[in-house]
């Protein structure tokens, strides 16, 4: 029973490394982000959807703000995030506060949203430069 387990991890193991084989060029390099790293078009769009789903009470935001798309590091690679600000009901007539999420892009289209650590370098949203949003202020249930 052991034995065969220790196969069964050792084949899983062997596979993962021909995967991950696939993810580095015949040069030896890390592989590289053509086509990961695509500008997204319609991202608020995208965003407005993603923010549907995200929040509990989507009606009633208030101070609503999105920022360009930019390259910045997500994890250990490199990829386009939006960063979004708002303040959201939790209640009938009460507010969270204002709040930033920063929205990742994979090959152009949205993949998740990160927490931004304020004051840290995983702090995507730092220094983003926010413009109305007034699309997210409409959201309807």
């Amino acid at each position: 029973m052991q034995d065969s387990r220790c196969r069964r991890l050792t084949g899983l193991m062997l596979g993962l490394a021909v995967l991950l084989g696939g993810c580095t060029s015949l040069t030896g390099g890390a592989a590289t982000d053509d086509g990961i790293n695509v500008r997204p078009v319609n991202y608020k769009a995208q965003i407005l959807g993603a923010m549907h789903a995200y929040l509990n009470d989507p009606t009633g935001i208030r101070d609503a703000g999105i920022a360009e798309p930019a390259l910045k590091p997500v994890g250990a690679g490199t990829r386009y995030v939006v960063c979004v600000r708002y303040n959201a009901r939790k209640g009938r007539n009460q507010y969270v506060g204002v709040k930033e999420a920063a929205a990742v892009f994979v090959a152009g289209r949205f993949d998740r949203f990160v927490a931004t650590a304020h004051g840290t370098s995983q702090d995507q949203c730092a220094g983003a430069v926010y413009a109305p949003f007034p699309e997210l202020q409409k959201l309807t249930p």
